[in-house]
């Protein structure tokens, strides 16, 4: 259990409830409990690609489970996900659970040879319990109180609530720990502190303070509260959050309400530890990552393999791109495959409003785009559509009428193909050259300081990877905390405002060593409390860096480069920012067309060491950014043939399970695209052609080829 759960430990509430607890799970297991144990199942390492959608047969308006999984088995569905979505029938009264609605589904699947991920259903209460308990729901700061009706709206601090989830959890595991149908247990559902401030949360924020902090001395120090006498005397006189403007207290919060979900997770994935078996995983799905305010790599310890919820434009709007960047986002945080719980089927929206069902062969080029990122699973949400509730306009492979049509047919064939070439592109492994730094903690300190109204980290962060995509540059993602930047020729790093000394140092000697580091504006400004660094900027970094400055100024309007230096045309320009930049021993690469800033570089380079740091003091244009970036994997000897192909076409490289290499070729476009295949001798595993070098691979539109190597 966490340090910081001790008004956990030592309520005597809980202690009560917990000895109640234990009596209630002295219940008897299900009859297949003897039945022999299975080999360990390793989730990322998986016999083939896994296949399916979200099934809730307590959703559908009559009952037609035999016909429904008579027509996944048609399909080739290989997997489904049940369960965690209807807490009011595992325990329709307090104490109460039944089983057997869920029982005979799970059988009738096994029996079909479909998976089964089994879902925890703490993520929205039954009415009975916000009737008892109406204190669970989250209460925001200033009041806001988020009432029933909503889902993942509970205080994840709450002990009461904890002791409902604890006890239908263990329920739940004891019936169906040995059941065979069952692969894995996906704990919660796209979790969030759902920005809950109850007088709970607040207590605890005092005591996660006084953990990390241990004196209010040093808080009054790292905080800066002498500023407006703000100064505390005590612990007792800290006041809650609401109102709060100093940005490292705000900081602290996002971090103490990240560390809610993390503890949260934890504490769920430890009590199914106990349970499941060796063949059996633990997920999470989240939901569309990156979200700032969950910490998915802390998370990401607690489980045996990630999931995410990525949804996607479509029709016109489909790149490939969300899928991809939600797909190296979460291989990275384990540095394995993943799974991917839900995305499109057919049109999503809570409203009708924006209802874009995808064209012939998207559903399927999404599968293989998932796949290509290092998904050994993917799943719709859901099978079929609602006829009641906020989500039915989200449709399902199955539309309202519940029969078979265009999506079930195109699921259909992916299916089949999957059966055949799963073995073959599952449990892929990418060993890419170019990272990208990614830190929560200078999304909230810029933020909570913004430097504009139109961009913010975000903004710099998807336009480094938009350019990346675009280039056919395959990228992990690394965090403050990684330990394998020497595993990288490039780094991009986004505004990084929010940094330790440790973590700049790190990134000073991964130049030193021969690495190539590409930085925006703003870099190193705060430590790690979000207090303005006392030294000429930019701190850490000015020895790697070969700059130092002293100024910086918004800009009112876009300024040119002078002489146009990497080709930009007319969107040689910059904007929104500048830092008064001073060259050490940095080579100016770009200077400002302008009477006054024109004396000071917008772009720099300094030869650091073995490698190069290049800085951008500035917002460029993604005309200019993109031949930035390009500029630095020649220089890095990272650039390829892959960035020569037309623009529609993506292409990804992995190694399969039994080490050959795998080429990726996905058109994004209602065109046929016409590729020139530079790698070496090999076969398309989709029409089991072969594939010679120099050979054009003709793309019909919306289509791919998956090349492997012989």
């Amino acid at each position: 259990m966490s340090r910081f759960n001790f008004f956990f430990e030592k309520s005597s509430l809980l202690r009560a409830l917990q000895l109640s607890l234990n009596v209630l799970l002295l219940v008897a297991v299900p009859a297949y409990a003897q039945q022999a144990r299975k080999p360990a199942f390793q989730p990322d390492q998986m016999d083939t690609i896994l296949y399916g959608a979200a099934y809730y047969p307590e959703y559908m308006p009559y009952e037609r489970t035999d016909k429904d999984i008579a027509l996944m088995k048609e399909a080739g569905i290989s997997v489904v996900r049940v369960g965690e979505s209807t807490w009011g029938l595992w325990e329709p009264e307090d104490g109460r659970f039944e089983y057997a609605w869920m029982d005979s589904v799970i059988e009738k699947l096994h029996a079909a040879g479909i998976r089964v991920i089994l879902g925890t259903p703490t993520y929205s209460i039954p009415p009975w319990m916000y009737k008892k308990h109406p204190e669970m729901v989250v209460t925001r700061l200033g009041g806001q109180y988020l009432y029933y009706g909503l889902r993942q709206n509970t205080d994840l601090m709450n002990a009461k609530y904890r002791f409902y989830c604890e006890r239908v959890i263990r329920k739940m595991l004891v019936h169906y720990r040995d059941n065979p149908a069952v692969i894995g247990y996906q704990i919660d559902n796209e979790t969030s502190s759902a920005g809950a401030a109850n007088s709970d949360v607040q207590e605890g924020f005092k005591e996660y303070l006084k953990s990390k902090f241990k004196t209010v001395d040093q808080l009054n120090r790292v905080w800066g509260l002498n500023y407006w006498g703000q100064r505390l005397n005590n612990w007792d006189e800290l006041p809650s959050r609401d109102g709060i403007l100093n940005p490292g207290w705000k900081l602290e919060w996002e971090r103490y309400s990240q560390w809610q979900t993390t503890d949260f997770l934890a504490w769920q994935a430890k009590i199914v530890s106990e349970y499941k078996r060796p063949d059996q995983f633990i997920t999470h799905d989240f939901a569309g990552p990156p979200r700032p305010e969950v910490s998915e790599v802390d998370v990401a310890r607690s489980l045996d393999i990630v999931a995410s919820n990525p949804y996607h434009g479509t029709q016109d709007n489909f790149d490939g791109q969300t899928s991809a960047y939600v797909g190296d986002y979460s291989r990275s945080l384990k540095g394995t495959n993943y799974l991917i719980t839900e995305t499109n089927a057919e049109a999503i929206g809570w409203d009708s409003k924006d209802q874009y069902p995808p064209y012939d062969g998207q559903m399927r080029l999404d599968v293989y785009t998932h796949v290509s990122s290092g998904a050994n699973m993917v799943e719709y949400w859901h099978w079929h559509s609602l006829h009641y509730g906020q989500e039915t306009y989200w449709k399902g492979v199955l539309g309202h009428d519940l029969q078979p049509g265009r999506a079930y047919a195109e699921v259909s064939r992916t299916a089949h193909e999957l059966l055949r070439i799963g073995p073959e592109i599952s449990n892929l492994h990418f060993k890419n050259q170019v990272a990208i730094l990614y830190s929560r903690d200078s999304f909230y300190g810029v933020q909570f300081m913004p430097f504009s109204d139109r961009e913010n980290y975000a903004s710099v962060l998807y336009q480094f990877y938009n350019i990346l995509y675009k280039a056919n540059v395959s990228v992990d993602f690394v965090f403050p905390e990684s330990g394998n930047l020497s595993d990288y020729k490039v780094i991009v790093v986004p505004p990084l405002y929010i940094a330790s000394d440790a973590l700049l140092t790190r990134l000073s000697n991964f130049v030193k060593s021969g690495g190539h580091l590409v930085m925006a504006f703003k870099t190193g400004f705060c430590n790690e409390y979000s207090t303005v660094r006392w030294d000429v900027m930019p701190g850490p970094l000015k020895e790697a860096a070969g700059f130092h400055y002293q100024e910086f100024s918004s800009l009112g309007q876009p300024l040119p480069l002078k002489d146009d230096p990497f080709q930009a045309g007319t969107e040689n320009k910059v904007s929104t920012w500048a830092e008064m930049i001073l060259p050490d021993t940095a080579k100016a690469l770009a200077y400002y067309d302008h009477p006054f800033f024109g004396k000071f570089p917008a772009i720099t380079r300094n030869s650091f060491g073995k490698g190069t740091l290049t800085y951008e003091g500035t917002v460029l244009s993604e005309k200019l950014q993109k031949a930035v970036l390009l500029h630095v994997l020649r220089e890095a000897r990272v650039a390829s043939s892959d960035q020569d192909l037309p623009a529609p076409v993506h292409v990804r490289h992995a190694q399969n399970r039994q080490g050959k290499t795998v080429h990726f070729y996905l058109n994004y476009s209602n065109l046929p695209q016409t590729v020139n295949y530079s790698y070496a001798l090999g076969a398309d595993l989709l029409s089991q052609s072969a594939v010679t070098h120099g050979q054009s691979l003709n793309l019909r539109p919306w289509d791919l080829a998956i090349v492997q190597e012989k």
